[in-house]
């Protein structure tokens, strides 16, 4: 598949696509019924193919790979350590397969790659000089354990009646809405704690770490602090007030621990033939690694937009981004010379 039909290089070799970044037909008026229903139903959209694969995920792990309630109403060793190694093991395969087709095989080359240059080695900033071996290190010591924690304390309250639990039997129509609404609730609640950890002691001491990765890949998705980790997947707490089933609270932990390694895939498509490839959705947060101070979340709801830090890949973007920095450091040179 040619990928200079969908964007250009620069004299860098670096790529990126010719159509500017677009927020779905969720928050406009008026009201789009027809493009809002081909959006969410449609292919590629909301359900698909993404949503629908992590969902589905979700329900095998839920059915066949977390242990019956009773045994989860004590904290018990077998099952915690149960619940790490299959959360270990989930990132390995699906981080790996994006990994593996991408960096390792190089299947498609640099074809719809934003950064030329592959992962970095031999630089100090990374964990023994490797980028890869950096990320691997910190999603797997420090984010799969801390999924794991959140999932066990989560399941834990589940079995004991501290939360309050709702049946798909009884309450289907309910429990469907709640479903289809994690990835909404998940956008608010990171760009909360995204913006929070830009506030720069927070980023100098913790986020810095996630954007060492200027030309992200896989990997780079869950390599965080461990602060970053436990402000990232608690979200999941929004199931200890809505009434929800655990089957909720297992989704919205994978959707937060897996969707990352797409959206830091470090390209636009993936190709699966000639004339086909699935999209990524992995620009918008390249550019918030390649210029730090914009698009803060990614999806449906335009809280970027609304707040005035989208960037959609346009020139006109590129400026109005480079006159807000340019503002601010005339506040900060004013504010230094007041205190001189």
């Amino acid at each position: 598949m040619d990928d200079t039909l969908h964007g250009k290089r620069d004299k860098r070799g670096d790529w990126k696509p010719f159509k500017f970044l677009e927020y779905p037909p969720v928050f406009v008026w008026p009201a789009q019924p027809r493009r809002f229903l081909r959006w969410f139903f449609g292919y590629p959209g909301y359900i698909l193919p993404w949503n629908l694969g992590y969902a589905a995920l979700s329900l095998v792990v839920w059915l066949y790979l977390t242990p019956p309630m009773t045994e989860m109403e004590s904290f018990a060793p077998g099952w915690i350590l149960f619940l790490l190694i299959r959360n270990a093991l989930i990132v390995l395969a699906v981080f790996g397969a994006f990994h593996l087709r991408l960096y390792w095989l190089r299947r498609q080359g640099t074809a719809f790659k934003y950064n030329a240059k592959w992962p970095a080695t031999g630089n100090p900033v990374f964990l023994f000089g490797n980028q890869t071996v950096d990320n691997m290190i910190w999603t797997l010591g420090s984010g799969v354990p801390v999924w794991t924690a959140y999932e066990v304390l989560t399941l834990w309250a589940f079995a004991n009646g501290v939360i309050p639990y709702v049946s798909f039997a009884e309450h289907p129509i309910y429990c469907t809405v709640v479903l289809l609404l994690v990835p909404f609730f998940r956008e608010v609640h990171f760009y909360v704690v995204h913006r929070m950890i830009h506030w720069p002691p927070l980023y100098h001491s913790v986020h810095k770490l996630h954007h060492n990765n200027v030309n992200p890949g896989p990997w780079s998705g869950l390599a965080m602090h461990p602060v970053e980790h436990l402000l990232y997947f608690s979200g999941v707490f929004i199931h200890w007030i809505v009434p929800s089933h655990p089957f909720h609270a297992i989704f919205h932990l994978q959707h937060l621990g897996l969707v990352p390694a797409q959206g830091h895939a470090g390209f636009d498509k993936i190709v699966v033939g000639e004339r086909s490839a699935i999209d990524t959705h992995a620009y918008e947060h390249y550019l918030h690694h390649k210029y730090f101070e914009c698009n803060y979340t990614d999806g449906a709801i335009p809280i970027d937009k609304w707040l005035g830090t989208f960037h959609d890949g346009s020139p006109e973007a590129q400026e109005r981004m480079d006159k807000r920095f340019m503002e601010r450091a005339a506040k900060q040179a004013a504010k230094r010379a007041r205190k001189g």
